[in-house]
């Protein structure tokens, strides 16, 4: 359709001996002109819709008809006329220069806005002389507006041809930040792409993750659905629960399945970037139905929209928060609307039908009926300052205020070429335009380098896309007790070099809530710290499920999506959200397990004690000399030194410990067992010497002989010992096989073959003690030990033989403790087995404690 209309437009009949082009028709547009030496065009909104007569197959064009005046779209006209007026009166800027302009009504309508682009591109004339193959200079230098995305992207395509520039002050569809789509296309207004990053930021803010997204059915609105829902997952700010498409047309049943989806999703926010017929549409809907408890969110293109803030709206609306075009104030702007006459710059259209509108009145020839209705003539002297009209309320000026900084922008342009000095102009040659054979695309150049201030502060400047410095006020629909409306200043949203900086007065933000608290807008309650993330199939990445961390894993965040493990030294605490040191286990001396150990190596190493006490003091007597005294007192402090050793294996293992339990213990068994040994052959020999012809073998068991024997097999052990200990100590290991949650604090043995020979070698020394002692059993008891050695042997080889299987299978401290157990029973079996008979009749029958008892009972068996 563009295409058509392009080429209805521009094509001219041209003849091969005349330098002339002619219109094949001309538009008849509703518009306002005043002429200048420079002339700019502008494109707004002074009717909201448009009726278009049936079509018929002839060559005239359909002229449509304009209905609904829009108060805020003719104010936006005006923006442009006060600019031109204030720069005319400006002394400094383009001075000897007389701005006019040319100004059209699109009517809301696409074709309209499009026709009067190409008006403003070619002119109205039905002829004009071709100069230099058609160059020369445009009816107009530059176009503001126009208001709409997509009435802009169809006119830049058009118009980016001829490198005519359009500074729009309300089309914001990044797509139009295209440079090489809209080669000369600018804007004062940001682009939909900051406008999306700014609501995201705002949902970030206050937590809302859960979101729905209304759009309208144009480039507008499809452009933002992209945009928002790309950066919305980059962001990770959350998701959409659903994505509607608003109509265009009266599509009664399509809106009311919109907000049936809205009525049931659990999402609490609705965005809305959309016109204002598409949200007023929409509301009547949402008022039928009845659903309440949203809360909106407002695009800028319905943020500042007076005709929603209604009393049947209000109530579902109030509340509202949206971005909105920076305000900014122009100082004589009433003033200039209150001067406002119906026949002001000689035409009739555009003053008069904002007076109809005003005062509610027609001028002559009235429509038909008028008059005998009731309906009254204008006179044109009504008087402005009586009547209320939206049009004077410039306490909120941010459209407008786009308007008149576009104006300046190309005012600016100009006065910067026109300043240009010969011989160091920018372009080929080093020259400078001039009024006279002005091209575009070189009043482009000089936009593209617009740097000036407005009187209200604010800079004024086009990046490389054509795109002003973005920043947004972000407003507040305040519902009163007294039931009017306030949209209020409640923070800002600007760029800096940190991305987007959001500013709130969260204070005065009103809630439509009882609460008077934001709402909550989530699809899953956050997960707390000490669970992650686990997502529901088939949903989106923001309804999941919290599942709680492993054992040895933590999350100390919200939302975590993975648990860490813990250090290898530490463990998860209970609500698995950090991490602690693990316990360490030993056997210890304050735990009941250690104290009964202590208690009984102490208590062995005291009754060791007191047995060589007894013996000492009744060392004269035949029962102590009978029986190898020597001998036995080495063996009691071998015992002793048994039970002493035992205490190294209680308490945190350190190097030293580690090193010398197994070395003590080997040591000291060996000599106890050694000593078990010699006086089980000493037994065997004295009676072998009591027999004729076996006194000689009494020889090689003297007092020196026995000594020499028993240091010789403990030398032994010692080497052994010492080998190990050089080759491959044992030392302190955390062991955290056994537990997950505890370190386990233990010796480990460095040489399982060095453990092995140090155990062997005790159990060689004892199986020997007990054969021998087995072949003596049944000499007389008065002149030997055998039975008791038999019995004491057996007990430990019994003790032993159990201990390898439970060491091994018992883990941690309960190792250490089965081998002190071990220990001691073995010990308190060779202490109580050799020495409690002995004791029993030093202390209790003394009367068997004689040589004659001894002796008397040894003879009558002989």
């Amino acid at each position: 359709m563009l295409f058509l209309f392009s080429s209805y437009f521009f094509f001219s009949i041209s003849s091969s001996v005349s330098s002339s082009c002619k219109l094949w028709k001309q538009f008849h547009l509703n518009g306002l002109h005043k002429a200048g030496d420079v002339n700019l065009g502008g494109l707004f909104e002074v009717h909201y819709t448009s009726v278009f007569p049936e079509w018929k197959f002839t060559s005239e064009p359909r002229q449509p008809t304009c209905t609904g005046f829009d108060t805020q779209g003719f104010r936006h006209a005006m923006s442009m006329v006060f600019a031109v007026d204030e720069i005319n009166k400006n002394s400094n800027l383009l001075p000897n220069v007389t701005l006019g302009y040319s100004l059209y009504d699109n009517c809301g309508a696409l074709v309209i806005g499009f026709r009067a682009a190409l008006v403003l591109a070619s002119g109205q004339e039905e002829q004009f002389l071709l100069q230099e193959n058609c160059f020369g200079t445009t009816p107009v230098l530059g176009i503001v507006g126009d208001s709409y995305s997509t009435f802009s992207i169809a006119s830049s395509n058009v118009l980016g041809l001829f490198r005519l520039p359009m500074v729009s002050h309300f089309a914001t569809c990044s797509c139009l930040s295209n440079r090489q789509r809209f080669p000369s296309f600018f804007r004062t207004i940001p682009s939909d792409a900051f406008q999306v990053r700014a609501m995201i930021q705002i949902l970030k803010h206050f937590g809302w993750t859960w979101v729905g997204l209304l759009v309208s059915d144009d480039d507008y609105g499809l452009n933002v659905a992209r945009s928002f829902q790309s950066d919305l997952a980059k962001s990770g700010a959350g998701c959409l629960a659903y994505t509607e498409i608003l109509p265009w047309g009266n599509d009664t049943a399509e809106r009311s399945r919109i907000v049936n989806v809205m009525k049931k999703s659990t999402a609490r926010v609705v965005m809305v970037f959309a016109h204002e017929i598409h949200i007023y549409r929409l509301m009547e809907e949402v008022v039928t139905q009845k659903v309440t408890g949203l809360q909106w969110m407002a695009s800028e293109a319905w943020t500042s929209v007076d005709v929603l803030q209604t009393p049947e709206f209000m109530p579902y609306l109030a509340g509202t928060l949206g971005i909105a075009i920076r305000r900014g104030e122009m100082t004589g702007f009433k003033d200039f609307l209150l001067r406002i006459q119906p026949d002001q710059y000689h035409n009739y259209y555009g003053n008069s039908i904002f007076w109809e509108d005003v005062f509610q009145c027609r001028f002559a020839p009235p429509p038909v009926g008028w008059v005998e209705t009731g309906g009254a003539l204008c006179s044109g002297q009504e008087d402005l300052n009586k009547v209320d009209s939206e049009l004077f309320d410039v306490s909120n000026l941010r459209p407008e205020y786009n308007v008149y900084k576009a104006v300046y922008a190309l005012a600016h342009a100009l006065d910067d070429m026109l300043q240009c000095v010969p011989g160091r102009g920018p372009f080929s040659g080093h020259s400078c335009a001039s009024l006279q054979s002005l091209e575009p695309w070189q009043l482009v150049y000089y936009l593209d380098r617009v740097d000036f201030t407005t009187p209200f502060g604010d800079q004024v400047l086009f990046d490389e896309n054509g795109d002003a410095l973005p920043i947004y006020d972000v407003m507040n629909w305040l519902w009163l007790p007294d039931g009017t409306t306030k949209i209020q200043n409640v923070g800002e949203v600007k760029e800096s070099v940190k991305g987007e900086e959001l500013t709130l007065y969260e204070d005065n933000i009103f809630w439509n809530s009882d609460s008077k608290q934001p709402p909550q807008s989530i699809c899953s309650e956050s997960c707390p710290p000490g669970t992650r993330v686990a997502r529901k199939k088939g949903q989106p990445v923001c309804c999941f499920d919290c599942v709680p961390c492993s054992e040895g894993k933590i999350s100390n965040s919200t939302d975590s999506m993975d648990c860490t493990s813990c250090p290898e030294d530490f463990w998860s605490n209970s609500q698995r959200d950090q991490c602690v040191p693990k316990k360490t286990e030993f056997l210890s001396y304050h735990e009941p397990l250690g104290i009964c150990l202590t208690t009984a190596s102490l208590l062995g190493t005291s009754i060791c004690t007191i047995v060589v006490g007894i013996f000492t003091y009744h060392r004269s007597t035949p029962m102590v000399r009978a029986n190898n005294s020597e001998l036995s007192f080495l063996l009691l402090v071998s015992l002793k030194l048994c039970f002493l050793c035992s205490l190294l294996f209680i308490g945190q293992p350190k190097l030293w410990t580690c090193q010398l339990r197994h070395a003590v213990f080997g040591i000291s068994f060996v000599l106890c067992v050694s000593c078990i040994l010699v006086k089980t052959m000493v037994v065997l020999a004295v009676f072998k010497a009591s027999k004729p012809g076996g006194g000689a073998s009494l020889k090689w068991f003297g007092a020196v002989q026995q000594r020499g024997t028993v240091m010789v097999l403990t030398s032994v052990q010692g080497a052994i010992c010492t080998s190990w200990i050089v080759s491959a100590s044992p030392a302190p290991h955390k062991n955290t096989q056994y537990y997950n949650d505890r370190i386990v604090y233990e010796c480990v043995v460095g040489s399982t073959i060095g453990f092995a020979v140090l155990l062997g070698y005790i159990s060689i020394l004892a199986i020997i003690s007990f054969l021998l002692a087995f072949l003596a059993r049944n000499l007389p008891d008065n002149f030997n030990e055998a039975k008791l050695i038999t019995f004491s042997m057996l007990i430990f080889c019994a003790v032993w033989v159990a201990f390898v299987p439970a060491y091994v299978n018992s883990p941690g401290k309960y190792a250490d403790a089965v081998e002190v157990f071990a220990i001691l029973a073995s010990s308190f079996g060779l202490l109580v087995a050799l020495f409690g008979p002995k004791c029993y009749i030093i202390l209790l029958r003394p009367e068997r404690n004689t040589k004659k008892a001894i002796m008397g009972r040894a003879t009558s068996k002989t």
